[in-house]
């Protein structure tokens, strides 16, 4: 199973604001491909489904964006998700 996860702030404080941009792409894949985020898996709203044929997870950690590998942690532990089968949207770029 893939666990994508979008990071975020969940206050409307951020809401439509570049913070909550991995927020709103996952809210752009659970409507294009049916994912309620309906399940609550520690300190994240998830909900599971399938993207071309594969099982995914979508998760929105409900941590700040300086925690939100806490959340991303417990449902890596949870569901034994190797590393490689995670994807994270966040709103900034990465520098060598």
């Amino acid at each position: 199973m893939y666990l994508i996860v979008g990071l975020g702030n969940p206050t409307a404080k951020y809401e439509k604001t570049r913070h909550n941009a991995g927020f709103d792409v996952i809210d752009a894949i659970a409507d294009k491909y049916g994912i309620e985020l309906n399940l609550r898996k520690g300190k994240a709203f998830c909900g599971t489904g399938y993207i071309e044929g594969q099982k995914v997870m979508l998760a929105k950690p409900q941590t700040y964006m300086n925690l939100s590998g806490e959340s991303v942690r417990e449902i890596v532990s949870y569901y034994d998700i190797d590393l490689e089968d995670l994807i994270v949207i966040y709103d900034d770029f990465d520098l060598e």
